[in-house]
């Protein structure tokens, strides 16, 4: 298996979580929403397989590289 690790592509709050460990998902999928200067960012997986650890909860500070999702292949 191989394992995916998803980062946040800028520094801001998560905001929302849009799936959880054991989620099957695709490329393209939304999997955390982060807040940043009032925006809201898609944290958006590029490959598909299953959420094997969601690594942030609702209203942590991210930063721009930070892992904040692990996806299995």
């Amino acid at each position: 298996m191989a394992r995916i690790e998803v980062k946040s592509e800028i520094t801001g709050t998560v905001w929302q979580l849009k799936a959880k460990p054991g989620d099957k998902v695709e490329g393209g999928d939304v999997l955390i929403v982060i807040e940043s200067m009032k925006m809201e960012i898609p944290v958006i997986t590029e490959d598909g397989g299953t959420v094997k650890e969601i690594l942030v909860n609702e209203k942590d500070p991210v930063s721009e590289g930070q892992v904040v999702a692990i996806i299995e292949e």
